[in-house]
């Protein structure tokens, strides 16, 4: 049923600029008729116009995604234009760096608002579509940092440890139906998200090395579009850092907070400030953020860390192992061996 790209209809939310920005495009590369969604009109408009120059028609949508008459509007007009959606990409999102208590409370609700309502929203209104069609495949935008957590943005990594348990329960909902649902897990992505976030910390902020390039998450989505699976990450750190989680969670706590501390902050200072937590910052609507993003090879910073992390971790996970069972369970399996 996905197997293809080409005319298929795909709502993007958060589409005006990153990540979403960057899948808009590659859809349009591939011929699908892309259907943008965000709160920036002017750069909309402007992505619509690179899409239809790569000769598919585009429909911006002026959409807020933590308003839920407004999602479901976009469902609607998405329908009216195209007569179907295939797929939808839950992607919009805001970010604020804060340790914990110095956070301010309605800037951390914002976040939980625009992260995971706003995925809520999407999904009930992609899910109206697709049960109408009788298929359709939602596509959720998650992080690595749903799989361990980091310092100093506990609002974001709250949010997407909640879009993997709302994306897994959707799953188990529907498994007697043909509608897919699949989480994408990027990594450190070269995006605007760092320079547009809330920032209450009083440094300026970076993305941690190795940074990925946009586009590496764009080709994934697309890929999870015509085929779509549960779980998928972006870049190998991520995948690294989250294998560390599995075997050793305190390794992963103390690798994390070294990580952050010494490669998430510029050496510059920065006023508090809102970022586009409320409103949108026009100036940002485009695909990179200027970080210098690699199409994604294991180098150095959060990767190493996770390497180191697991290096040590693994013998201890081994003997563990040993000492509950695993030594006779070995002498099971030589037995049933030939010789």
């Amino acid at each position: 049923m996905f197997n293809r790209l080409k005319d298929n209809v795909v709502v993007i939310t958060g589409a005006s600029s990153g990540i979403g920005r960057a899948t808009a495009l590659r859809l349009a590369d591939k011929g699908a008729y892309v259907v943008a969604a965000a709160r920036r009109e002017r750069a909309l408009e402007t992505l619509a116009g690179e899409c239809e120059q790569r000769g598919t028609p585009a429909l911006p949508v002026v959409c807020d995604v933590t308003d839920e008459d407004a999602v479901e509007d976009l469902a609607d007009e998405a329908l009216s234009h195209f007569g179907r959606v295939d797929a939808w990409v839950n992607n919009a999102a805001v970010s604020l760096f804060a340790r914990f208590e110095e956070a301010p409370s309605d800037a951390y609700r914002q976040v939980i608002e625009t992260n995971l309502f706003g995925y809520i929203h999407g999904a009930r209104a992609a899910i109206r579509c697709f049960r109408e069609q009788g298929y359709g495949n939602l596509v959720n935008v998650s992080s690595m940092l749903s799989r361990g957590g980091s310092p100093y943005v506990s609002a974001y990594a709250a949010s997407k440890y909640a879009v993997n348990g709302l994306s897994r329960s959707l799953r188990q909902e529907l498994t007697d139906s043909d509608i897919e649902v699949s989480v994408v897990m990027p990594a450190s992505i070269d995006t605007p998200l760092f320079q547009q976030a809330a920032n209450y910390t009083g440094r300026a902020v970076k993305p941690m090395d190795p940074v990925y390039a946009p586009e590496k998450v764009a080709h994934t989505i697309t890929k999870v579009i015509k085929k779509p699976k549960p779980l998928t990450y972006v870049g190998n750190a991520g995948r690294m850092m989250g294998m560390l989680n599995n075997v050793s969670p305190p390794s992963y706590d103390k690798a994390m907070a070294r990580q952050v501390e010494n490669d998430h902050f510029q050496e510059l200072p920065a006023p508090p400030q809102e970022g586009n937590l409320y409103e949108p910052q026009d100036h940002w609507a485009r695909v990179d953020g200027g970080w210098g993003g690699k199409t994604g090879l294991l180098s150095n910073g959060t990767a190493k860390v996770a390497m180191a992390g697991l290096a040590m971790a693994l013998p201890a996970m081994a003997y563990a192992w040993w000492s509950n069972g695993g030594a006779s369970k070995l002498n099971k399996v030589r037995a049933l061996l030939p010789g």
